[in-house]
C-alpha cells in the first residue's frame, strides 16, 4: 500500500497528513511540499462503493467536505488524474 511506503520512506511521517478512510485513493507523495497526493476520481469511487452514494452525490460531497477542506499547511493535494 502506498501509505505504508510513505510512512516507511519519510522519517518524519508524523508530520504528514493522511485523509481517514481514503488510503486507496493515494497516488503519490510530493516531497517538496511534504504532502500526500490523492486522486480526486478514486475518492469519488470510494464514496460510491463504500458509502453507497450516487455519482453526483459523491462528487458534491467530496467537493464540499473533502477537496475544499483546509486543514493547515499539511492539507493533502487532491489532483485530477483524468483516469475516468
Amino acid at each position: 500500500m502506498i501509505k505504508d511506503r510513505i510512512i516507511e520512506d519519510f522519517a518524519y511521517s508524523e508530520d504528514v497528513m493522511f485523509a481517514d478512510g481514503l488510503d486507496k485513493a493515494i497516488i503519490g507523495f510530493e516531497p517538496n511540499l511534504w504532502k500526500v497526493v490523492y486522486s480526486r476520481n478514486l475518492v469519488v469511487d470510494i464514496l460510491i462503493d463504500r458509502d453507497g452514494m450516487g455519482p453526483d452525490e459523491a462528487v458534491e460531497f467530496a467537493e464540499f467536505n473533502i477537496f475544499g477542506a483546509m486543514m493547515g499547511e499539511k492539507t493533502p493535494l487532491w489532483v485530477e488524474d483524468y483516469n475516468w
